[in-house]
């Protein structure tokens, strides 16, 4: 052989050798991507002729499969799809799935590692494979308390049990029907998506896991866990003007109420949520400081994977005056509504934040349980002394301060009003945050509500007025 054809031939078995290498690959390492994409029209005909398994609220199904007589053999369906749209998703042919669709889609459809023995089992029997049923933490009483609550209104709501992190309720408005997305007439189920996604309100977008926004003076709960991890205490006395003039600036930041003093304690401070002093505990602290305690409370971190939840901010390297706004929730601080009940979930616990999880268990078909999501400590923003005192600082907003549409007769009720602006055409956000103690002399639920358009005259807009009571509804649904 002479040497052209030597070489031709050496460069034949090299790129043989490497597509056999790319094939083994593609079957070894990406079988399973591949079998699991959303485009992939084989796996999801095959997904369609299974029965897929229920999404469980209680022993309620709020996502079920039934037979269908169309090129289908069975249909998903949501009997109270718009009160847990955003928490079961949609299982659709052609727009894929969402939410815990997407997430434990594997599970649900029966295709998961874990179910090999019931597959195989199955084919021995020749009985048709039944996918597992996904068990949420959610709280059926509670969840509808805040679908109510929020109504026609623009907004969020999140309760957390402090003592595990299970996400009790998670609602997030306008809702959408996800039966629309579901149809099985392909193209009205197309003009359905297409429809929701055009539609200004964004019925699709989970404000509560996926948006973030200006917390304004919830987050002074965050400020006031700084303070008190770095030395101050709830009697520490503090600078409370009725203007200050933010450092290097000709700016004047005011109050929206009477702080009681040109000098105040840090708890006065939180109960009639005086912007000043928190602006003045922020420039004492510096934004290192701020910035560590809020990444302590999950700000940078994306936490509840199976709603893909985003991560909340605290700006990376803001000046001086932008510093001082940090501590009022301005600037370009930004969070979502889980974030903050996460907050408060902490300060609640003793200062002791549980990852949150919104699926307590997933059953086979035979009952036989396939994981159980255990409580997991995230972290500790702080010390068991501390958060107790922040949380009874807390409980002086909801009794003399600016929280009190939040009482409940008989329950010890700890909360936090906020109103953040967002744009000068926009009216500002309402906020309230809060938890309450139940029978058992703990903690049992911490709510952040988020309204982000309240309909009422922008003069009437606060937490307490717009947030506070729907707050109090989902918490008393808890207990």
């Amino acid at each position: 052989m002479n040497k052209p054809i030597r070489r031709v031939a050496i460069v034949v078995i090299i790129m043989f050798g490497l597509m056999l290498g790319n094939q083994t690959y593609t079957i070894v390492m990406r079988q399973d991507s591949l079998n699991n994409h959303p485009t992939n029209r084989r796996t999801r005909d095959a997904e369609f002729a299974q029965d897929r398994g229920p999404i469980m609220v209680g022993q309620s199904e709020v996502a079920q499969t039934v037979p269908s007589e169309d090129q289908f053999k069975f249909q998903r369906t949501y009997p109270d799809g718009r009160l847990y749209a955003h928490i079961t998703g949609y299982y659709s042919y052609d727009q894929g799935r969402s939410a815990l669709e997407a997430s434990h889609n594997r599970e649900m459809a029966g295709t998961a590692d874990s179910q090999f023995v019931n597959r195989f089992l199955d084919s021995l029997t020749g009985q048709v494979p039944t996918g597992a049923s996904v068990e949420t933490t959610i709280n059926a009483a509670a969840q509808r308390a805040a679908y109510e609550g929020l109504g026609d209104r623009k907004g969020a709501v999140v309760a957390i049990d402090p003592r595990t992190g299970a996400i009790l309720a998670l609602v997030s408005t306008p809702s959408y029907d996800p039966n629309q997305i579901a149809n099985h007439d392909l193209a009205a189920a197309r003009q359905a998506y297409i429809d929701m996604t055009e539609d200004p309100d964004r019925p699709l977008t989970n404000r509560a896991t996926r948006e973030i926004y200006p917390p304004g003076s919830v987050f002074k709960l965050v400020t006031a866990a700084a303070a008190l991890e770095n030395g101050m205490t709830t009697e520490t006395l503090v600078d409370s003007p009725a203007q200050l003039r933010l450092p290097g600036t000709t700016t004047d930041l005011g109050n929206q109420v009477d702080c009681g003093g040109e000098r105040i304690t840090i708890e006065q401070a939180l109960t009639v949520s005086c912007n000043t002093a928190f602006a003045n505990i922020a420039l004492e602290l510096g934004d290192d400081v701020m910035r560590a305690e809020a990444e302590k409370f999950g700000f940078g971190a994306r936490p509840l994977p199976e709603l893909n939840a985003v991560a909340s901010r605290y700006p990376e390297d803001p000046d001086r005056p932008s510093t001082a706004m940090t501590g009022i929730g301005q600037h370009e601080v930004a969070t979502t509504p889980l974030q903050m009940a996460m907050v408060t979930a902490a300060i609640a616990n003793k200062g002791q934040l549980f990852e949150p999880h919104l699926v307590a268990r997933v059953r086979s078909a035979n009952l036989n349980v396939i994981s159980t999501t255990r409580p997991n400590v995230q972290s500790r923003p702080m010390q068991p002394q501390n958060a107790d005192a922040l949380a009874e600082m807390m409980v002086s907003v909801v009794t003399s301060g600016t929280g009190t549409n939040a009482r409940i007769p008989g329950r010890t009720v700890g909360g936090k009003t906020g109103t953040a602006q967002s744009a000068p055409d926009r009216p500002p956000y309402a906020w309230f945050t809060s938890y309450a103690v139940g029978d058992s002399g703990e903690p049992e639920v911490a709510v952040a509500v988020f309204v982000e358009d309240a309909n009422v005259p922008r003069s009437e807009i606060g937490g307490n007025r717009v947030a506070a009571p729907i707050a109090k509804d989902v918490m008393e649904a808890v207990l």
